[in-house]
C-alpha cells in the first residue's frame, strides 16, 4: 500500500523495531533514575531509538561497507556522549557505570537494527542485572574489607 508515497509495510517493520530498541531500555533507565543519576528515563531510551534510527537509515542506503562505517561512527559518537558523563572530583572518578551503560544502550539499539534480537535482549538483561546488583554486592565486598582491616 502507497499512501503519501510512503511504504506502510516498511514503515511499520521500522517502528516496530524502534520499539523494541525503546522497551529493551526501560528496565535500565528505571534503574538509573531510581537511584537517582544523571541518565535515566529520557536518555536511555533516547540514546536505544537513536542508534537504532541511524542504523535503519544506513542499512537502507549503504552496502556492507556503508553500513560499517555508519556503525563504528555511532560506536564514537555514543562513546564520545558516555565520556561526557564521566566526572573527577578531587581523587575520584565519578560516572563510568552510567557512561558505560549509555554505551551498552547504543549497542542494544544497533543490536535491533542489524536484526538482533538475541543480543539486545542479553544486553537489556545483563547491563540492568549489573546495575541493580552488583552494586550491593561491591558494598558487600568493601564491608568485608573493612571489617577485616579493623580485625589487624
Amino acid at each position: 500500500m502507497d499512501v503519501i508515497g510512503m511504504e506502510w509495510r516498511w514503515e511499520s517493520l521500522y517502528l516496530t523495531e524502534l520499539v523494541v530498541a525503546y522497551v529493551l531500555t526501560l528496565p535500565i533507565a528505571w534503574d538509573r533514575e531510581q537511584t537517582s543519576r544523571s541518565a535515566g528515563l529520557r536518555t536511555f531510551p533516547l540514546v536505544a531509538i537513536a542508534s537504532c534510527s541511524y542504523l535503519l537509515i544506513a542499512r537502507d542506503m549503504f552496502e556492507a561497507e556503508g553500513l560499517a562505517r555508519a556503525y563504528y561512527g555511532l560506536i564514537t559518537g555514543i562513546g564520545f556522549i558516555g565520556g561526557g558523563a564521566i566526572l573527577k572530583e578531587g581523587g575520584s572518578v565519578k560516572g563510568t557505570a552510567t557512561a558505560a551503560s549509555i554505551w551498552s544502550t547504543g549497542a542494544l539499539g544497533a543490536a535491533v537494527a542489524l536484526n538482533h534480537y538475541e543480543i539486545a535482549v542479553a544486553l537489556s538483561l545483563m547491563v540492568f542485572f549489573t546495575l541493580r546488583y552488583v552494586s550491593v554486592l561491591k558494598q558487600v565486598i568493601k564491608k568485608d574489607d573493612c571489617g577485616s582491616q579493623n580485625q589487624d
